[in-house]
């Protein structure tokens, strides 16, 4: 198999996903390549399934410049999301975009820490292009850590919530 059918394979693969999952975008980064797959709608009143695709593969871009001595080991950090994306309780994202914590601005949030919350309940919203996505709790539980503060950008796999 060619690397460019290989690449096209992962796209249609990507893009079933987005829409089985209902998603506005995916990026993905495999080696040398990251594939981009998003979702963009031609009326104010998106049509899931019938929405028109983009499609962008590029090069991965050149690793990092190594960290200057005295600062904190880039792998303390990922080690750390890792350890939470790998807990049963915690929500992850679905998607890339701008989290918020309450429906508009100046109302109040859909969850504290402390709160009870019911699976399927709205624990916050992530918007992406221009969409505002409901995220629900995965579970029922006690929300035990908040980890987006209001209208911060979030990657797909983020942790968002813990709930206990």
């Amino acid at each position: 198999m060619t690397k460019s059918s290989l690449d096209q394979d992962l796209i249609r693969a990507i893009a079933e996903l987005l829409n089985k999952e209902n998603l506005a975008e995916i990026e993905i980064e495999q080696e040398d390549l990251r594939v981009r797959v998003t979702r963009s709608y031609p009326n104010e009143a998106p049509t899931y399934a019938h929405a028109p695709m983009q499609y962008m593969a590029a090069p991965a871009p050149a690793a990092a410049p190594s960290a200057p001595a005295g600062s904190v080991p880039a792998a303390a950090t990922p080690a750390k999301a890792e350890d939470l994306a790998s807990n049963p309780g915690t929500l992850t994202s679905p998607m890339v975009g701008t989290a918020y914590r309450s429906p508009e601005p100046g109302k109040p949030s859909f969850v504290e820490v402390g709160a009870k919350v019911t699976e399927g309940q709205t624990v916050l919203i992530i918007e992406a292009m221009k969409t505002m996505n409901q995220i629900p709790a995965h579970r029922s539980g006690t929300v035990t850590r908040i980890l987006v503060d209001d209208a911060q950008p979030v990657e797909y796999g983020e942790p968002l919530v813990v709930i206990e």
